[in-house]
């Protein structure tokens, strides 16, 4: 991996991973995570609902990918782990099914290793999906899933950590090309679509002066992620939206949804 894409192991600087922990309710963040988080809560209450309504449309894709017949999983991005983990879903269906992690944030992949360590078919990798072939190409990812059978990807506000320069409709085209036919794109990204001009204006003023990576971005351009993608029903709508399994609160309206096929 080129230095350009290593990642900031700097403890005095947030990221975006530890806050999410940290407003899901972890405890693996530090201050800097913590005072980040509540700014960014001031200047836009409605991030309050947002970490549940993320992890609970996750939840739903695995388990609808589970109902296609999918049976190998690939998290890219998957961040630090939670209450209720892709590979535990997964193996209540099926504990041969393997299931492979990605992070470029040492921390989260540490935490992984330690998680699954003795579950079979399940790894965490270290390699940063902003540079797919380091993701595609690794031999522990390679060595546990077959890329010529279909495969369940998950990027769950995975673009939303890149900046555009990185080239976000490159890096899904990427995956999408190494899908084999039949797989599903689970993709969950934030948008700004509900946001006032006055919090687009404080959120990227507090985003910049703290340096972090949380890119808000409007419905038309996360859709262009989705080319050559078939969505499923019901398409791209707001997180909750998507095939609810028991009711909800009104969307936050700042994370739009889908799981879309690979023909």
């Amino acid at each position: 991996m080129t230095d350009r894409y290593r990642y900031d192991l700097s403890l005095g600087r947030p990221t975006g991973t530890r806050i999410l922990n940290y407003a899901s309710g972890g405890k693996d963040n530090y201050s800097c995570d913590r005072a980040t988080a509540m700014l960014l809560l001031t200047a836009l209450p409605a991030l309050y609902r947002l970490p549940g309504e993320i992890l609970r449309f996750k939840r739903r894709a695995v388990r609808f990918m589970l109902a296609q017949g999918l049976r190998q999983f690939l998290d890219v991005g998957c961040g630090l782990p939670g209450k209720v983990n892709v590979h535990e879903i997964v193996h209540r269906a099926d504990p041969a099914a393997p299931v492979v992690y990605v992070d470029a944030d040492p921390m989260a992949v540490v935490h992984y290793r330690a998680l699954v360590h003795g579950e079979p078919n399940t790894v965490a990798v270290d390699a940063d999906a902003r540079d797919p072939r380091s993701v595609l190409e690794h031999p522990e990812v390679t060595g546990t899933i077959d890329l010529d059978r279909p495969v369940g990807v998950l990027m769950i506000t995975t673009l939303a950590q890149m900046r555009d320069e990185a080239d976000p409709e490159g890096v899904v085209r990427a995956f999408r090309d190494a899908m084999a036919p039949g797989g599903l794109l689970a993709l969950c990204e934030l948008t700004d679509e509900a946001m006032t001009d006055e919090e687009r204006r404080l959120c990227a003023d507090l985003l910049r002066r703290v340096e972090l990576v949380a890119e808000f971005r409007p419905r038309e351009r996360i859709a262009g992620f989705l080319d050559g993608l078939d969505p499923v029903e019901p398409g791209l709508v707001a997180a909750p939206e998507w095939r609810p399994d028991r009711p909800y609160e009104p969307p936050c309206g700042l994370a739009l949804a889908t799981v879309a096929r690979r023909l």
